[in-house]
């Protein structure tokens, strides 16, 4: 990955990205060619040496029955939206700005493990659903539906663990901008209801300030 130095993510901004990301794309080079599927995971800090990304794809794709050859990567993203160069002070003071995309992202790099194993795959399930019901006043468990049905679902998944060995991680968040354009981003993106990616530009700037 191409990271400029003002663009290096800090250890908290690639905690916070594997903690909190939604899916992301799992890729291995197979004997096959390139394999690809989206899947949400749920990071286990404890697992291994590095930790690990735990998450499970349907028994009838291919891809987990291809072994992988070396390394797989997981592509995961935070927020990300495009930046009009009309947010900026600048624009109005010399008009050389150009628009641009402003993202978080890390490539994951690991082992892939394969775990045909329900009672495996039935603990992923469940930290999987907490992680993304926590929020909720009314929120859904597995125990909620007949056991008979979820034994039955849990049949048509098999589970796949990435064992980190390094990770490539980038937060492109106008920190290479004047404070006053970074502003105008900020107050862009909160008029314009991004107030995911308006929070991350004004945690980048802090940092630097």
């Amino acid at each position: 990955m191409f990271i400029p130095h003002s663009f290096t993510a800090t250890e908290s901004d690639v905690e916070e990205l594997l903690v909190h990301h939604g899916a992301a794309d799992l890729i291995t080079a197979t004997s096959n060619g390139l394999e690809a599927t989206t899947l949400p995971f749920v990071h286990d800090p404890d697992a291994g040496e590095r930790g690990a990304l735990l998450g499970h794809m349907a028994r009838l794709n291919e891809h987990w029955q291809r072994p992988p050859v070396g390394e797989a990567m997981a592509i995961v993203r935070g927020p990300d939206t495009y930046v009009t160069p009309s947010w900026y002070a600048s624009k109005a003071e010399h008009g050389r700005v150009v628009p641009t995309w402003n993202y978080v992202t890390a490539h994951v790099y690991g082992r892939l493990v394969v775990h045909d194993d329900a009672d495996w795959v039935a603990d992923v399930v469940r930290r999987l659903t907490a992680k993304h019901e926590s929020h909720r006043a009314d929120a859904w468990s597995v125990d909620d539906a007949p056991a008979t049905f979820i034994t039955g679902q849990l049949r048509a998944v098999v589970g796949v663990e990435l064992r980190i060995t390094r990770i490539e991680a980038k937060a492109k968040l106008s920190q290479n901008k004047p404070p006053a354009d970074v502003e105008g981003v900020i107050a862009g993106l909160t008029a314009r209801g991004d107030t995911r990616s308006a929070d991350a530009v004004r945690a980048a700037a802090n940092r630097r300030r």
